[in-house]
């Protein structure tokens, strides 16, 4: 950018310096403008004439090195006059070069390059990420600011994409740092090269509002839009560097690795008119793909920031409810279908809510799992079932076989056992207590939970694998594991009268545990025609609301314990 109050010197200066390949120049003759230019501009450099009519040089020069934004780019004065009261005082104020009247073309366009370079050296120290070469956090902010300034201007949209790698924490464990960096080099380039084959096709070459990709953490990326010719753009951007991140596999340190991202969008200025506000809402975005099953994109949606302020509530309150005493199990009898009498119970933890009332586990479950909450709230559970399983015991009812859901952060805790081994001590009820894991969680890595689960087996309790059939089991696995039952997923059951695949699925499964020695039991019972049809085909056990809803634990005592009159 060149400020000169003659305009035959930015006339002849802009012509060599074209000539010579600068081709971004912009100028102005009025001092006056030359701060609000500056401000949209962010020019890499300044020439600037000193003495000029009502704002001087000098004023143009002591206003911008109060402005954090402009303070740091490179000026280069010129200048008539040759005194050295002139050039100190320029250089006090921050000039970095000088040139005196009438400018030598060929010594401009040497001071400009060195200039040039040392400001791109320092801003790439500063600005730009070490591992990937991208632009890094605080060249994002900026960028992201000056295209949401330049944006609510012009009337214009922009959007921002979010891009995290699902899993790569667990992909930089298991290959080690080394190949976590390596990863990070060639995902960064595959999004380069995405985001440059789009803004080739998309962005006006007159105006130079190229996008930018920036690194923003370890596993984070952004992209900053600045204008877009139509929002569906956005969608196809965003499924192209879905596929570009994914396909092909990765070739790391001798493993194959495959990679899918969680991408989150927002537009500006319509979902924020700040870039904290923007950023908080490509959070929420990026949040809800995640929570979507990973690996899709989400666009920010206020309904999103309403959700995302009561995860925030949920959790804040969750860490106070054991302390406060709020938790409370609720008990669903599991029937035996061959005698129609009671043979166990699911224990459910439920959530006496000071201002909410009685909330079930899907209002709060996901959130502790999401916070780490899972731990605190699993053990207590543990604790609370036991004690309500001794006491029964004590006053002389039946002692029937109660479930537990244990969630995978709870089992991979590394003492997990231990606190199950204290709990049960002296009470006597390992026997009639199951623990029920997802088959999910149990087929991720399942070479590392055999041993954990004979420890509990060696501990007396009784295993379930839980929401079996959607976790593509293993059969090997399945002979290896300690486990006791097989319950069939609500998904098969509720369709078992309408669908005859999912019929088929569930004779399969109870064919499969019986060939295996297992139990098995069926959630979600909620028709005669369903119970029918379990009974008919050789299942064990079911629960579901046709029988009973889970209800607190003195109305289970009272309605079933005290009136059932078999138990196993």
């Amino acid at each position: 950018m060149m400020v000169d109050d003659e305009p035959i010197n930015i006339e002849m200066t802009q012509a060599f310096l074209e000539e010579v390949g600068y081709t971004r120049f912009c100028s102005t003759t009025d001092p006056a403008q030359a701060l609000r230019i500056l401000r949209v501009v962010r020019p890499h450099v300044i020439l600037l004439d000193i003495q000029m009519p009502a704002v001087s040089g000098f004023d143009i020069l002591q206003a911008m090195r109060a402005d954090e934004t402009l303070r740091h780019i490179p000026v280069i004065v010129l200048t008539g006059a040759v005194d050295s009261d002139t050039k100190l005082k320029a250089l006090e104020l921050g000039a970095s070069d000088f040139l005196n009247k009438p400018v030598d073309a060929s010594e401009l366009v040497l001071r400009l390059r060195n200039t040039l370079a040392a400001r791109a050296y320092q801003e790439h120290l500063t600005y730009y990420d070490r591992l990937t070469g991208l632009p890094n956090r605080q060249r994002c902010l900026d960028e992201i600011d000056r295209a949401l300034r330049r944006a609510q201007r012009l009337q214009r949209t922009g959007a921002l994409i979010q891009i995290d790698i699902d899993r790569f924490t667990q992909i930089n464990e298991a290959l080690g740092p080394s190949a976590g960096d390596t990863l990070l080099q060639q995902i960064a380039l595959r999004l380069a090269d995405r985001v440059s084959v789009w803004s080739a096709s998309h962005t006006n070459p007159e105006t130079f509002e190229v996008p930018q990709l920036s690194r923003l953490s370890a596993d984070e990326f952004m992209i900053v839009l600045p204008q877009l010719q139509s929002i569906g753009s956005v969608a196809d951007l965003a499924a192209s560097l879905r596929e570009a991140a994914s396909t092909p596999a990765y070739q790391i340190a001798g493993h194959e690795v495959v990679v899918t991202v969680s991408q989150g969008v927002a537009m500006f200025p319509g979902d924020g008119s700040e870039v904290d506000q923007l950023l908080q809402h490509v959070g929420s975005a990026i949040h809800h793909a995640k929570q979507a099953g990973r690996n899709t994109c989400q666009f920010y949606a206020p309904e999103l920031n309403a959700r995302a302020i009561q995860h925030l509530s949920v959790e804040n309150d969750l860490r106070k409810a054991i302390e406060r005493n709020e938790f409370c199990i609720y008990y669903q009898p599991k029937i035996d279908l061959a005698t129609g009498h009671l043979s166990g119970a699911e224990a459910l933890i439920r959530w006496n809510h000071p201002e909410r009332g009685l909330l079930g586990p899907g209002e709060f479950i996901p959130v502790a799992e999401t916070v780490n909450l899972i731990v605190p709230t699993g053990s207590w559970v543990i604790r609370e079932v036991h004690r309500q399983a001794v006491a029964w015991h004590t006053a002389g009812l039946p002692a029937i076989m109660l479930s537990i859901n244990v969630s995978a952060r709870q089992f991979a805790q590394a003492d997990f056992i231990e606190n199950v081994r204290r709990v049960m001590a002296g009470g006597g009820m390992a026997g009639h207590l199951c623990f029920e894991l997802t088959e999910t969680s149990m087929m991720e890595k399942p070479e590392s939970k055999i041993e954990g689960l004979k420890e509990l087996k060696n501990l007396g309790l009784s295993l379930s694998i839980d929401d079996f059939g959607v976790g593509y089991s293993s059969f090997s696995y399945l002979r290896r594991m300690p486990i006791d039952e097989l319950k069939i997923d609500k998904s098969f059951v509720d369709e078992i009268e309408s669908s005859e695949d999912s019929a088929a699925i569930v004779i399969a499964i109870i064919a499969m545990a019986k060939s295996l020695g297992l139990a098995t039991v069926a959630e979600g019972v909620e028709t005669e025609g369903q119970a029918r049809f379990l009974r008919e085909n050789g299942c064990g056990d079911c629960q579901g609301y046709f029988f009973a809803r889970p209800m607190p634990a003195i109305e289970f005592e009272e309605q079933w314990l005290r009136k059932t009159a078999a138990f196993k």
